[in-house]
């Protein structure tokens, strides 16, 4: 039986090894995209609390310095959460940019591997045909050799 070599291998390995860093680059999303959500949930738990304090001084005597200080660092973390939101939507947008480039890297090893299966397939088919036709073959000659020498 003659051996098997499939002659796009060397596209077979570079488009897996193209996969492979496709999958990479969409874990490093997800990872990311995880971090922006985490990222705008605690700006988010800031951005309460603030306004929480905000709320609960209120009830106090006014002091306008304290009033003053507190309204301008809700300012900012109301800035920093709408900055996080801004980070997680550009991090959903990588996202969805990796998966599509990870989903169209896979479809193109998943195509070669495909014509691995039916190359493999036909040379399979191909050497048992061979191998069929010499073992005919050898049992025509082993009958042709019996009949001769029975034969007066």
């Amino acid at each position: 039986m003659k051996r098997f070599r499939f002659p796009l291998q060397p596209v077979a390995t570079w488009r897996a090894h193209q996969e492979a860093l496709a999958r990479e680059a969409f874990a490093g999303a997800v990872r990311a995209c995880g971090e922006a959500e985490a990222a705008l949930e605690a700006a988010r738990a800031r951005v309460t609390a603030l306004a929480a304090e905000l709320a609960a001084g209120r009830g106090e005597r006014f002091a306008g310095a304290r009033e003053a200080h507190a309204l301008l660092a809700h300012r900012r973390e109301c800035a920093a959460e709408a900055e996080a939101a801004r980070a997680l939507e550009t991090a959903r947008a990588m996202l969805a940019q990796k998966r599509a480039a990870y989903v169209a890297a896979h479809q193109r090893r998943e195509i070669l591997t495909r014509l691995e299966q039916a190359a493999r397939r036909t040379h399979t088919a191909e050497t048992a045909r061979e191998e069929q036709a010499a073992f005919d073959d050898l049992a025509g000659r082993a009958h042709a050799a019996r009949r001769r020498t029975f034969s007066p």
